[in-house]
C-alpha cells in the first residue's frame, strides 16, 4: 500500500499549482476518428474502444493503451504477439509456433475488435490470429479491466482493437519498406494511397507484404503474405462509406505442436538447445485469414452521427502436426511418445453493428449519448483425419525430424461443429454535472448461444445478462483529470445444479480509480491506475449429488477469483527530439482458496523505450533503446514421472533489451537496425505443462522510400 500512495503522490505532484479555472465554453461536437497528433507516441482523438461516447483517453475512466504507427515501426513490431509484449500490463505466451495466450490483470485476454466492432476468435487462437501481421494497422488499442460494455461476453482482463488504415490522402503517398534479418529472413512490405478521382473525394488505399525466413528452432521456416485494399468515399458532405477486404496466409514448415518435454524419468529437468524441436520436416500449420467489410457514416446537420458497420471474417486451418510428449530416459533419451494430429478447419463470423452518437442539452449543459446494437454469427468446423499408424520417437537427443509422415484415414471425423450467436443492445451517456465533474453511466443487454459439437461433447448453452457501466472524471485543472470506474462482463458457462438448471454465467466486475495528465499540449501523457477485479459465480463440483450412472455431475456457482494491484504509464514527446514509452504493472491474482491463478503469465512487468533524434551534425540519425522486464512465472502442475510429487517449471525474472537506430539519407530515403533481445537472454516464451524457447539475439535491417 505504501508503494501506492508513493506513485499516486508522484503523479499528483505533476499536476500544476493552479486554482480550477472555468472552462469558457462547452467541448464542441467531436469528430469521431479525425486525428490530431501532436506526439509521435499518443494520440489525441476520441476513441470508442471503452465507452462508444467518442471520448478521448483522457477523459475515458479507464485504463487505455495505444501502440501508434510510429511506435510500431520503432519496436520492430510485426505481429499481434509482438505488440501485446510491448504494452503496460499485458503479457504475451506462446503455445506452440502458432498459438500465443495473451493476459492481463491475472486474465486471459478473449475479447478483440475490428474498428471496434467485437470479433471472435477460432477456438484456442488455432487459426493463426495471435501471429496476425500488423502491417495493415494503424494501431492498436488496448482498454485493460472489464469492458462488457461494447464487447459482450468474456472475461475481465482487456480487450484489443486493431484499427484498420484508411484511405485519407487526397494525394498519391506511399512507402516501400524491405530488408533482411536473422535466420535469413526476408522481407518486403508497399504501402500505397491515391485519390480516384480529381476532387479527392474517392480514395483507395492498399497495402502488400511478403516475408520469409528460417527459425532459430531446427527445420522451421515461415512463409507470410498479407494483401489489404480499402476504398474511402465521400458520397456527400455528411456520409461517407468505407470497404475493403484483407488476406493473409501463413504457410510454415516444420510447425510445432506443443512444446518441449520438461522432466526425465528420474524425475530430473531436462535442459534443451534452443534450437530444439518437436516438429517433423512434414509438419505444417497453414492458416489463412480474409475479412471483408463496410461502413457507412451519416453525420447529421444537430451534430448527431449514426454509424453502421458489416463485417465477415474467416479463419482457416489446415493442419499435419506431430505432439512429443512424456519423459524420456536421460542417458538413452528413449521413451518419449509421438502423437500424430491430422485436421482441416475454419471459423467464420459476420456482424452487423450500429451506433448512434451525439450531444444533447439538459439543465443548461451540454452532455454526450449513444446507443448500438451488435448482431454476431459465428460457425466453427473441424475435421481430423485418424493416423493409420504412430512414428516413433526413438533417441530424441538425435532427433532430426526425418521420421516418417503416417498414412491417413481417408474418411474424417467431425471434431468441432459449433454455432454461436450473439446479440447486444447498450446505451450510455455523460452527463456533465458541473463543468469539471462528469457521471458516465450505461449498460448492455446481451445474449449468447452456443450448441453443436466439440471433440465428443455435445454442447448447447448460453445465457442472457443486463451488464452496467458506470465511470466519474473530475477535471482538477485543465488537463488533468481524477477517475473512477464500475465495469462488468459476464461469460456464460456449460456447467449445471443438482436440479439439472444451468448455473448462471460467470460475471467478472472491475473496479477502477486513477489520475490521468496530459502535457505539452497533449504530446506527453501520464496514466496511474488502481484496480480490483472479482469474478464470481463460477462452477464447482457438487460431488454429493453425482450419478455417473446417469452421467449426472451437477456444479454449484461458488466465489471465483480476485485480482488487485496496480498500474502507471508516461508515453509521449518530451520534445521535439525525445520520445518515450514506459509503463510499470503490478497485482495478484488468486482464487477463492487462496491459491494464485493464471501463473504462466508475470505479476510484475515493466516496458521502456525511448528514442532520440539528433539535430546540427548528426541530424538524420535516430537512437533508441528500451527493455521488457517480466517477474517470475510457473508452469501448470504436473506430476514427476518417478515419485509423483508436484512440480512446476520455473521461469525466474528476465529482461529483454533491444537497441534501434534509424538514419534519414533525405526526406524520402531511410535506413532502420533493430536489435532484438541484445544481451542474448535464455528465457521461457512460454510454460503450460511443457516449455518453449524464446528468440534469441537477432536483428532486422531494413530500407524505407517515401513518396
Amino acid at each position: 500500500m505504501n508503494k501506492l500512495k508513493l506513485a499516486l503522490a508522484v503523479q499528483l505532484a505533476c499536476l500544476p499549482v493552479a486554482s480550477i479555472a472555468a472552462d469558457s465554453q462547452q467541448n464542441d461536437a467531436k469528430a469521431v476518428e479525425t486525428i490530431t497528433v501532436r506526439g509521435q507516441y499518443t494520440v489525441n482523438e476520441t476513441i470508442d474502444t471503452a465507452t462508444g461516447l467518442g471520448l478521448t483517453l483522457l477523459e475515458t475512466p479507464q485504463s487505455v493503451s495505444v501502440m501508434t504507427a510510429q511506435r510500431i515501426i520503432d519496436l520492430d513490431i510485426s505481429s499481434i504477439a509482438d505488440a501485446i509484449i510491448q504494452t503496460p500490463g499485458l503479457s504475451s505466451k506462446s503455445f506452440d509456433s502458432t498459438r500465443n495466450t495473451f493476459s492481463a490483470r491475472g486474465f486471459d485476454i478473449d475479447k478483440f475488435q475490428l474498428d471496434g466492432v467485437p470479433m471472435a476468435w477460432s477456438l484456442a487462437g488455432d487459426s493463426g490470429e495471435t501471429i496476425t501481421d500488423v502491417a495493415i494497422y494503424e494501431r492498436i488499442e488496448v482498454v485493460r479491466g472489464a469492458t462488457g460494455l461494447l464487447t459482450g461476453v468474456g472475461e475481465p482482463s482487456a480487450s484489443i482493437n486493431l484499427v484498420r488504415k484508411h484511405a485519407n490522402a487526397r494525394e498519391l503517398t506511399g512507402s516501400i519498406n524491405g530488408g533482411v534479418g536473422s535466420w535469413n529472413k526476408r522481407f518486403l512490405t508497399t504501402d500505397v494511397s491515391t485519390p480516384l478521382t480529381a476532387d479527392g473525394n474517392v480514395r483507395a488505399r492498399f497495402v502488400a507484404k511478403k516475408e520469409l525466413s528460417d527459425s532459430f528452432r531446427d527445420l522451421a521456416e515461415e512463409d507470410k503474405t498479407v494483401l489489404y485494399g480499402v476504398l474511402d468515399a465521400d458520397l456527400s458532405n455528411s456520409i461517407t462509406l468505407s470497404l475493403g477486404s484483407s488476406y493473409q496466409d501463413n504457410d510454415p514448415t516444420a510447425s510445432t505442436w506443443g512444446a518441449l518435454p520438461p522432466l526425465f524419468t528420474d524425475d530430473t529437468p531436462t535442459d534443451w538447445d534452443r534450437g530444439t524441436t518437436t516438429a517433423a520436416d512434414w509438419t505444417r500449420w497453414d492458416s489463412t485469414s480474409k475479412n471483408q467489410f463496410i461502413s457507412l457514416t451519416q453525420q447529421f446537420n444537430n451534430g448527431w452521427q449514426l454509424k453502421v458497420n458489416l463485417n465477415h471474417n474467416k479463419n482457416t486451418a489446415n493442419t499435419r502436426l506431430l505432439y512429443i510428449y512424456g519423459a524420456a530416459d536421460k542417458d538413452s533419451g528413449e521413451g518419449l511418445i509421438a502423437w500424430p494430429y491430422n485436421s482441416d478447419g475454419f471459423s467464420k463470423q459476420t456482424s452487423v453493428d450500429i451506433q448512434l452518437q451525439g450531444s444533447y442539452s439538459l439543465l443548461g449543459r451540454e452532455h454526450e449519448f449513444v446507443a448500438g446494437a451488435l448482431d454476431s454469427r459465428q460457425q466453427s468446423e473441424v475435421q481430423t483425419y485418424a493416423a493409420l499408424a504412430w512414428p516413433d520417437s526413438g533417441n530424441f537427443y538425435q532427433w532430426d525430424g526425418s521420421v516418417a509422415e503416417p498414412g491417413w484415414a481417408t474418411t474424417p471425423e467431425q471434431a468441432v461443429d459449433l454455432d454461436t450467436d450473439q446479440r447486444g443492445f447498450y446505451v450510455a451517456t455523460r452527463f456533465a454535472i458541473t463543468e469539471h465533474l462528469k457521471l458516465i453511466a450505461g449498460g448492455r443487454y446481451t445474449e449468447w448461444q452456443r450448441a453443436g459439437i466439440n471433440y465428443g461433447a455435445a454442447l448447447d448453452f448460453g445465457d442472457d445478462k443486463f451488464v452496467p457501466y458506470v465511470g466519474l472524471t473530475y477535471q482538477i485543472v485543465k488537463d488533468h483529470i481524477l477517475y473512477a470506474s464500475h465495469t462488468e462482463i459476464f461469460t456464460p458457462q456449460n456447467a449445471y445444479d443438482r436440479n439439472g438448471n444451468f448455473l448462471n454465467a460467470i460475471v467478472g466486475s472491475n473496479q477502477e480509480i486513477g489520475v490521468k495528465s496530459s502535457f505539452l499540449n497533449g504530446a506527453l501523457q501520464t496514466a496511474f491506475a488502481v484496480f480490483r477485479i472479482e469474478q464470481d459465480n463460477l462452477a464447482q463440483a457438487d460431488a454429493t449429488y453425482n450419478d455417473p450412472a446417469n452421467n449426472f455431475f451437477p456444479s454449484f456457482a461458488a466465489r471465483g477469483s480476485e485480482s488487485k494491484g496496480f498500474e502507471l504509464e508516461v508515453i509521449g514527446r518530451v520534445d521535439d527530439s525525445w520520445n518515450i514509452s514506459a509503463g510499470y504493472s503490478q497485482f495478484t491474482a488468486e482464487d477463492r482458496d487462496g491459491a494464485d491463478i493464471n501463473v504462466n503469465h508475470p505479476r510484475k512487468k515493466l516496458n521502456l523505450f525511448s528514442t532520440y533524434e539528433f539535430t546540427d551534425i548528426l541530424a538524420g540519425l535516430t537512437v533508441g533503446g528500451g527493455l521488457s522486464w517480466e517477474s517470475e512465472s510457473y508452469s501448470d502442475v504436473i506430476a514427476l514421472p518417478l515419485s509423483g510429487l508436484p512440480y512446476q517449471i520455473k521461469q525466474d525474472s528476465f529482461v529483454r533489451a533491444n537497441l534501434m537506430a534509424r538514419y534519414e539519407v533525405n526526406k524520402q530515403f531511410s535506413i532502420q537496425l533493430n536489435l532484438h533481445n541484445l544481451l542474448d537472454e535464455t528465457y521461457y516464451g512460454g510454460l503450460t505443462q511443457q516449455y518453449n524457447y524464446g528468440a534469441p539475439r537477432n536483428f532486422s535491417l531494413g530500407a524505407t522510400w517515401s513518396f
